[in-house]
């Protein structure tokens, strides 16, 4: 029988000890997930990601640290309705794969110099930041497929006056790449012409390791360094924010206390995590709540040299950025259309073109291509961003085709907000203010008063 040598031994250990571990137990009113490890830097976000990936909601949790030595995030999750989990074993798996050692990536890679192309998989990856206007999806897509580009996936978020996009696509004959240099910098030529204005202009890149791209983290970090957390427009008016967010100290411990109040939502805890994480915020402890549609958040972090914020300006950038990841998908805003047809050339520059010729504006979209389907999600309002004239929806809806396209009636929002026991507490759901406060006293971190 054959040894393995000391050296691979010793290797395999460290990757076991590096590697989270994740137990989850559905014998409760809502499924309980806990991973233990010894964290590296944006173990959180991936364990809040997979959750989110996978379609749950998560109620509560906890995150409770030795400060930095060894991390434990407890997380009561349950489906859209409420329940526990049906698929726990599945969930089990995603988790387990999204945190393994090998799976874990120390960055999300940054973006190649402009000019260069990416493939994820069998595709070219478009990075489009620019001002919004109404039509302009409707004109990217058009370009497109002018070029000859076949769009795969693609994703657009707008906020603060800003569009930005990401879009996977292939060459429309071969289906392979599109990795010509010369071609690349045509697309990135016509694209940037449609994106022109705003103050800091538009650009198209390619990620260079695009099949690591979290395309929700990606856009997030699109609109931060565009600057559209920085505050409104020049000519826009500021909408008041729905979103209270606040950075205080604690200076006994050296922490800096993040609390997040807003609407509960999917997502959200990622979002928030996603932000701080980007930052480079370490999350040493925390809890989050939700009660009926309302969300409590806070967080115990420290930078990554491991010092807390330490001036005012530092914390009002955290302020802001937390506000706008919050609202950038809280204003997914206006009526929720899902088209699901067999896919065609220029199927997305005929249905934009459409919306664009009945003055509707699309302020988000989710473009998915699964074998010959097409499975879109666009949210539009008026061009002034008014909630859309019924009859106009109706009349897009007849043109398009009433077997393809529906209008969704339960607003995206509403999702975690479902009440019933799980999200109300109850023998099933431990009390959330007691058992962080135990845990911090465990640690040593606070003191007790009993």
């Amino acid at each position: 029988m054959e040894r393995s040598h000391p050296s691979e031994v010793y290797e395999l250990f460290v990757r076991h000890m590096n590697t989270p571990r994740v137990v989850v137990d559905n014998s409760a009113t809502a499924t309980l997930v806990q991973v233990h490890s010894a964290r590296k830097h944006g173990v959180l976000l991936e364990a809040v990601a997979a959750l989110s990936d996978h379609g749950v909601c998560v109620r509560k949790g906890y995150i409770s640290s030795d400060d930095g030595r060894w991390f434990m995030d407890v997380f009561h999750v349950t489906d859209a309705a409420g329940r526990k989990v049906a698929d726990a074993d599945a969930l089990l798996a995603r988790l387990e794969s999204s945190l393994s050692a090998d799976a874990l990536p120390p960055r999300t890679p940054p973006a190649a110099a402009q000019g260069a192309a990416a493939v994820a998989g069998a595709h070219t990856l478009l990075e489009l930041v620019g001002a919004d206007r109404p039509g302009l999806l409707s004109e990217v897509f058009a370009v497109l497929h002018d070029l000859r580009c076949g769009i795969v996936d693609a994703r657009a978020w707008t906020h603060g006056g800003r569009v930005a996009a990401l879009v996977f696509v292939r060459d429309e004959e071969t289906g392979a790449p599109i990795d010509d240099a010369a071609r690349v910098r045509r697309v990135e030529s016509r694209l940037r012409h449609v994106l022109r204005g705003g103050a800091r202009g538009a650009r198209t890149v390619v990620l260079a390791d695009a099949a690591a791209v979290n395309m929700d983290r990606r856009l997030h970090q699109l609109l931060d360094e565009d600057g559209e957390a920085g505050g409104s427009r020049a000519g826009q008016a500021e909408a008041p924010s729905t979103t209270a967010v606040e950075v205080q100290d604690w200076g006994e411990r050296g922490y800096s206390v993040v609390t997040v109040s807003c609407r509960d939502r999917p997502k959200l805890l990622f979002d928030v995590v996603c932000t701080l994480t980007d930052l480079d915020y370490v999350v040493y402890h925390g809890t989050f709540d939700t009660d009926g549609d309302h969300a409590q958040q806070e967080f115990y972090i420290r930078r990554l040299d491991g010092r807390p914020i330490s001036s005012a300006a530092e914390r009002r950038r955290v302020i802001q950025c937390l506000q706008a990841a919050i609202e950038r998908r809280a204003s997914e805003q206006g009526v929720r259309l899902e088209l699901r047809i067999t896919d065609r050339r220029g199927l997305l520059a005929y249905v934009t073109r459409v919306f664009r010729e009945n003055s509707l504006s699309v302020t988000h979209a989710e473009i998915n291509t699964r074998g010959d389907m097409a499975m879109n999600v666009f949210h539009v309002t008026d061009v002034a961003g008014r909630p859309a004239d019924p009859k106009t929806i109706d009349d897009v809806i007849q043109k398009i085709g009433t077997e393809s396209l529906r209008v969704d009636e339960e607003r995206w929002p509403r999702l975690c907000s479902t009440e019933g026991d799980a999200s109300r507490g109850g023998a099933g759901i431990f009390s959330l203010g007691s058992l962080v406060k135990k845990n911090l006293v465990s640690l040593g971190l606070i003191r007790s008063c009993s």
